[in-house]
């Protein structure tokens, strides 16, 4: 069984919650998002399963179809947009430090990036055996939920920014509870997005290159993440395939366990802020700079994995300049 639960708005703006199952689909009664029907499984003392299932299910929907006409959301929102947090981890994947060391290699007279170290800090502790905590990992925050980009909307990258290019991932989805805990709902297909030109320059310059949108797939997997999660993610330009390769995800091509990278972002307090969601992206080791691609408008990011039935894709384009100046009072 393979539950998803996806966010729809109808032409008429009425919100609504699928869940399917398997290759079903079916409208849920009286729910309007994915963080009401948690709200609901937390105070039940439910699973998030056995509160769709207790929902109830209406009618039969064709996800496809829904995707195609622009109907599905990302898969979690906020209605405050100022408590959903986007926050990520990097070189956490087997091979995700060879594209990363050779951005940073150029810049660094040593012989051992800080990235590489980094990554076989992770290597060799971010796995540790259950009830310990193990290596800490790269973190970065990347902005409020006024980032997060619907599947199959286009990105819009800043009048400033020297690049945009996929990050082909999984996220977490949280909710934190009344009590500070924080509930995983479930796991998204996502396009973390960010700007390579300017981390390549310095890597200090890490946390400038983050603060971009975001995209979700519209499909949030509940239960267990698969532990070989395979599918692609590829570049079209005007139609045409122009880069492509296998996106590899799960605790199987991860040197750090799920647990651990959730530890290490949950640990601080500031982030068990009761109700608030939390959408954290796990790391990739696919990028298409690491090949030589360089970017243009237009140009549309797919990214594609089973057990989601749906793909993700989302065109580049650029915002127009603002200007930006501050007054004294």
């Amino acid at each position: 069984m393979t539950l998803r639960l996806l966010q729809h708005r109808a032409d008429n703006g009425t919100r609504s919650v699928i869940l399917a199952d398997g290759a079903e689909a079916f409208f849920l009664h009286g729910v309007t998002s994915t963080r009401e029907l948690a709200q609901r499984a937390i105070a039940a003392g439910q699973s998030l399963a056995q509160a769709a299932e207790a929902a109830g299910r209406g009618a039969s929907v064709d996800l496809a179809a829904e995707l195609t006409a622009g109907r599905l959301l990302a898969p979690i929102d906020h209605e405050d947009p100022a408590h959903l947090q986007m926050t990520g981890t990097g070189l956490t994947h087997l091979g995700s430090a060879k594209g990363r060391d050779q951005m940073h290699a150029a810049a660094s007279g040593e012989k051992l990036t800080d990235s590489m170290r980094m990554f076989l800090e992770g290597l060799e502790g971010g796995k540790p055996a259950p009830g310990e905590v193990g290596q800490q990992p790269e973190w970065f925050y990347k902005g409020n939920g006024t980032g997060i980009v619907a599947p199959g909307q286009p990105f819009a990258m800043p009048a400033f920014a020297q690049d945009g290019g996929e990050e082909p991932e999984l996220a977490g989805i949280y909710l934190i509870g009344r009590d500070g805990t924080p509930f995983r709902l479930g796991f998204a297909l996502a396009n973390e997005f960010s700007d390579h030109v300017t981390e390549r320059h310095n890597y200090l310059w890490l946390a400038h290159s983050k603060l971009r949108q975001a995209s979700l797939g519209a499909e949030l997997l509940i239960g267990e993440l698969p532990q070989d999660l395979q599918g692609a993610s590829r570049i079209r330009r005007d139609g045409t395939v122009i880069w492509e390769k296998p996106f590899l995800s799960g605790e199987a091509n991860m040197s750090h366990t799920i647990a651990n990278l959730e530890h290490h972002h949950f640990k601080y307090g500031l982030f068990r802020v009761a109700g608030d969601v939390h959408v954290h992206f796990f790391g990739t080791a696919t990028l298409s700079c690491a090949d030589g691609i360089t970017t243009q408008e237009g140009d549309v990011f797919e990214i594609e994995a089973a057990p989601f039935t749906l793909p993700l894709a989302n065109a580049l384009t650029r915002a127009p300049a603002e200007e930006v100046s501050v007054k004294a009072l």
